[in-house]
């Protein structure tokens, strides 16, 4: 249950950040660089592009300084674009990884409670014959 919870909680943090990514590109490609970086995506993306072990130092300070300054700050937003595509891309990448690694914990769990639950059951019945033996 513990790890299931741990699971249940990376996973929405996950599906969090990539939907910032995702709301981020999409406002780029439309042009609308400036009104994204008003909204709680755009935070959500300063947390995780400062908190990102996986990200390149450089496209970090692209990016955080892209989000920072705002309309001051105009890199070319194919770049920006870019690099947000390559950190959605490698978060989606590590949750398929997480998940699979999930299913196959349950499922491994599941086996051996089938497992378990065969055995008490196969144990009970010896122990109610030999009683019955017994008297």
């Amino acid at each position: 249950e513990k790890e299931a919870a741990a699971f249940a909680k990376e996973k929405a943090e996950f599906d969090n950040n990539i939907a910032a990514v995702n709301k981020a590109v999409a406002a780029l490609e439309k042009g609308m660089g400036g009104s994204f970086l008003q909204t709680t995506s755009a935070q959500v993306l300063r947390a995780l592009a400062a908190s990102s072990q996986e990200m390149l130092d450089a496209d970090r300070q692209e990016l955080v300084a892209f989000l920072s300054q705002g309309s001051e700050y105009a890199p070319s937003s194919g770049e920006i674009t870019g690099i947000l595509k390559t950190l959605g891309g490698e978060m989606s990448a590590h949750l398929s990884e997480i998940t699979a690694t999930e299913e196959a914990a349950v499922k491994n769990h599941e086996e051996m409670m089938s497992a378990k639950t065969k055995e008490v059951e196969s144990l009970t019945a010896t122990v109610e014959t030999k009683t019955q033996q017994i008297g």
